[in-house]
């Protein structure tokens, strides 16, 4: 039976993949057995990387271990984490352990003697420890030019069951394909939806496909055209049900059924961590896949050698010496005249860009840059092309017609997937604080692509955003959760986020953005501002999503009646709430009263 190449289902954020590789580094010189395999994964587990605020995972566990787990200041010892084996009294906790490390030996970081069984770190694995996790895209684009189907380091897509490809490739070159064709029929060429991209990007096992992947593409966008919401699923759903039946080759209801939800999980993944390469890029409101442009002529330089075709190895030792080097392989774009006219390409962007901003850049010349020369050039433009994309966001963010349309994104939140709403949020907040004019930086903490776009969500141990002002400076903090996980996840983050902004800024203070606070938020949140986090009260702002749209509108209407918004006024809010935790008598009726602490503000921002 067929199956679809997965990046992995283990490790769904790929910033996180960096803190497994942390913790397998720990074993490193060991044999990898049923006892190594146990220990890593309770490491996973003592360092919160599995199980926790999972709501399976804490099931049939006694409060004060899910409260020792949830109280991210403390650590899991060994021995509760044995009590909660104990307890959970797993039958295959070692093959967890297995599944966990899988990923990394797949994409080369960690490799496993075939004799010894001994783990060691690799070259490529110490890259990516040593890389910054705004960064880890170059380490992920290596691995996955290299990472192919079939392989001798796996028996999962042997040759003979017609496996032949590099799958980032192969779907690099169907997007690609699908576009080509679009086009000639007159159409602009939009790149997948999501949806199109998890039934047939993971399903391309075959370079020899890719044409008539293509034109299943296709196919399937005619059978919807002329038909209601309504009709267009239906058929999408008969459709896809077939294309089950023929690749898997049964009629089996509940293989198939389980085949396509794991599709869209693969699918899913596989965007996330291909987006992290800037190769692709995230269009039409989230939901469309597409060749990132900046990237054509790399991604070009890859379809003329054909780099979709897996390559020839003698051995497992021999692919794995490949797949693990931080030096391999040679990118076919890396020849002196293509990266001159990658250089000339950003070069050509930048000095537009500073124009645009009222800035003279001169040219760098390039004709007698060596290979390594350019490259570092590359690198620099790229680094003040998005400088100047940022200056641009924050002039773009100015006038009323744009924050009328922010507010409308806000408002069309939800109608993104879920596992979408959060980047947005953190995006849509980045450039709601832009809006608001005079800070004298915004700095958003996620990754962004060459499109100035976020590709992730902000790593942890940094704000999700940072603003400075001339009087003081804040963080911001976002979330799209709002049941006890939001407790969870931001309570002591938040704190922690805050405390050490407040080492290099004077006056800091945090704005908290969520759906709705919920109690347990609100009660850390209370205490910090009252009673102190370790030995020093702080200064937590929390609103919800729809008060800061609130906020945007007053802006929209001021920038309308040609009033200036200051700073000060974003201060003035942050403290009357601030001091509004001090004035009531718990955390419930300060949460209650900010609702009328933000109307009030805004009354007073439009009368003055």
């Amino acid at each position: 039976m067929r199956k679809p190449w997965s990046i992995t289902t283990t490790v769904r954020n790929p910033l996180r993949i960096k803190d497994f590789l942390k913790a397998a580094a720990e074993l490193c010189g060991r044999p990898w057995n049923k006892d190594t395999q146990k220990e890593y994964q309770k490491l996973l587990i003592q360092k919160r990387l599995y199980g926790f605020d999972s709501v399976q995972f804490y099931n049939g566990l006694p409060a004060e271990i899910t409260s020792l787990i949830d109280d991210t200041d403390t650590e899991i010892s060994m021995e509760t984490i044995d009590e909660i084996l104990r307890i959970k009294n797993y039958a295959d906790f070692d093959m967890r352990g297995r599944q966990s490390m899988n990923p990394l030996t797949k994409f080369g970081f960690i490799r496993i003697d075939d004799d010894t069984k001994i783990i060691s770190l690799t070259d490529s694995g110490r890259e990516l420890l040593d890389t910054d996790d705004n960064e880890i895209g170059k380490v992920l684009l290596r691995s996955f030019l290299k990472w192919q189907i079939p392989n001798p380091a796996s028996r999962d897509y042997p040759e003979e069951d017609g496996y032949s490809g590099i799958p980032f490739v192969l779907a690099l070159r169907l997007i690609s394909r699908v576009n080509e064709l679009e086009e000639a029929r007159g159409n602009n060429g939009v790149g997948l939806q999501k949806r199109e991209f998890a039934l047939f990007a993971t399903t391309l096992t075959n370079y020899a496909e890719i044409d008539s992947y293509a034109n299943m593409v296709i196919e399937l966008r005619d059978l919807q055209n002329g038909h209601d919401k309504q009709e267009r699923k239906t058929i999408r759903d008969n459709y896809r049900l077939k294309f089950a039946r023929d690749y898997l080759n049964t009629t089996d209801s509940s293989t198939i059924n389980k085949f396509l939800k794991n599709l869209n999980d693969y699918g899913d993944n596989a965007i996330r961590y291909f987006r992290l390469t800037n190769f692709i890029r995230i269009r039409g409101g989230g939901f469309y896949v597409d060749i990132e442009p900046s990237r054509s002529t790399e991604i070009n330089a890859l379809f003329e050698s054909e780099w979709y075709k897996p390559k020839e190895f003698t051995d497992k030792n021999t692919y794995l010496d490949y797949l693990c080097s931080d030096t391999e392989p040679q990118y076919p774009w890396e020849t002196e005249e293509k990266l001159r006219e990658i250089a000339n390409t950003i070069q050509e962007d930048v000095i537009r860009l500073g124009r645009e901003e009222n800035e003279t850049i001169a040219p760098i010349p390039l004709d007698n840059s060596s290979s390594e020369e350019l490259k570092t050039t590359i690198e620099n433009l790229r680094k003040r092309r998005n400088e100047l994309r940022n200056k641009s966001d924050h002039d773009k963010a100015q006038p009323a017609e744009f924050i009328a349309e922010c507010i409308k994104q806000f408002d069309d939140i939800y109608t993104n997937d879920e596992k979408s709403r959060a980047l947005m949020l953190e995006h849509l907040s980045t450039m709601g604080l832009h809006a608001f004019n005079d800070a004298i930086s915004v700095k958003p903490n996620y990754p962004i692509g060459d499109d100035n776009e976020p590709t992730s969500t902000a790593p942890g141990g940094v704000p999700d955003i940072e603003c400075v002002y001339s009087s003081f400076g804040m963080v911001c903090e976002v979330t799209m959760l709002k049941n006890r996980s939001q407790w969870f996840n931001e309570g002591q983050p938040v704190m922690r986020h805050l405390r050490d902004f407040e080492a290099s800024h004077d006056n800091s203070y945090c704005l908290f953005i969520a759906p709705s606070i919920h109690t347990d938020t609100a009660e850390t949140f209370y205490m910090a501002n009252n009673f102190g986090y370790k030995g020093q009260k702080q200064k937590i702002a929390p609103i919800t999503i729809s008060q800061f749209v609130g906020m945007l509108q007053t802006l929209k209407q001021m920038r309308e009646n040609g009033k200036i918004f200051h700073n000060s006024d974003m201060k003035e809010l942050l403290d009357k709430i601030v001091d509004e935790s001090a004035t009531g008598s718990d955390s419930e009726r300060w949460i209650a009263n900010i609702p009328q602490i933000v109307v009030d503000w805004q009354n007073s921002l439009l009368n003055r």
